[in-house]
């Protein structure tokens, strides 16, 4: 029998210690094409995922992959918009309250699409289940997402409507047991070109990673928070890593916490708890640093402050005058 096509690629990363290496950046896009045109058979799949796992895949196969899901999203060049927010994680320890942050750029002429996953992983909450609160749901395809970003500022999108293919490969991770190179390729994805991007992590070795990535891929403006429970949200009672690029430098720190002490977490998560501050009808102190201080990096990433400092003063103005009764 003659060998499979993708059948080299598997062996590229299985060779064994001495005989095995990563894959370039063209054959990385080669790999991916194939998969999310459907030209490779379950086993190879399963083999290629976890040999990547394994290994720890590199910033330039990652890029490779990525543009690979650009092309397969299909998403049309005249759509604009100024942030692209991954959102793929999902929260159990704390309610999404980045969710608010993002809608506060929204009304402040900042054009931000949010694109994500669920149910991948039992017991977190996802931003496609939160958005029925505030009145609209998730876009099913490109001219919806247009349709929410001239009506809101914003717009979600599920990656099983982006690239259905990788929506299916996601929802391996309760099957294999672990996350695939699929989880964060997805956060890169930036379909429409957004000139700032921001995404989240939880283990600390992947935030080089993508942000390595991402300039690689041409990001200007990118943010990488190593966020509650690997979203972009700070957390306000304790200090977080940031990592940055700007104009295409490289750089990192650490944004220091708002709140005095670390707040207990509440036992049962509540998610019209969401609405209700925003609407003002409830004060959550938590919550709202959340928002504050998760709101200052992405005024930073947006050139609209120059330091946490600064933004964060700007941060509380803005959510101060958010419009109450928009929700």
């Amino acid at each position: 029998m003659a060998e499979h096509a993708f059948a080299p690629y598997v062996r590229i990363l299985g060779k064994g210690k001495k005989g095995s290496r990563s894959l370039t950046q063209q054959e990385s896009f080669d790999a991916m094409s194939m998969i999310l045109s459907g030209s490779v058979r379950a086993e190879q799949l399963g083999a290629f995922l976890m040999l990547l796992r394994v290994k720890e895949e590199s910033p330039e196969e990652l890029a490779g992959f990525v543009q690979a899901a650009r092309l397969h999203a299909h998403a049309p060049e005249q759509l604009k918009v100024d942030l692209d927010w991954s959102t793929y994680a999902g929260k159990k320890r704390q309610l999404p309250w980045f969710l608010l942050a993002a809608l506060v750029l929204s009304e402040n002429n900042i054009r931000v699409l949010m694109h994500g996953s669920k149910g991948h992983t039992e017991g977190r909450l996802y931003i496609e289940d939160m958005l029925s609160l505030f009145g609209f749901g998730p876009a099913l395809d490109w001219q919806q997402v247009a349709a929410n970003l001239d009506s809101h500022g914003f717009a979600y999108i599920s990656i099983d409507d982006m690239v259905p293919r990788l929506g299916d490969i996601i929802q391996l991770r309760p099957i294999l047991g672990l996350r695939s190179p699929v989880h964060t390729l997805c956060r890169l994805i930036n379909p429409l070109g957004a000139p700032c991007t921001v995404d989240g992590v939880f283990h600390p070795a992947y935030a080089p990673m993508h942000q390595k990535t991402s300039l690689l891929l041409g990001v200007q403006q990118g943010l990488t928070i190593r966020g509650d429970g690997g979203e972009a949200e700070l957390k306000p009672d304790s200090d977080c890593e940031v990592r940055w690029i700007r104009q295409g430098e490289l750089s990192d720190e650490q944004w220091m916490r708002i709140l005095p002490k670390r707040l207990v977490k509440e036992e049962v998560l509540d998610p019209s708890m969401l609405i209700a501050c925003w609407r003002g009808d409830v004060a959550h102190e938590y919550g709202e640093a959340a928002i504050i201080s998760t709101l200052a990096a992405l005024l930073v990433l947006l050139d609209k402050a120059d330091h946490q400092a600064s933004a964060l003063i700007l941060a509380r103005e803005l959510w101060q005058k958010r419009d109450r009764s928009r929700f």
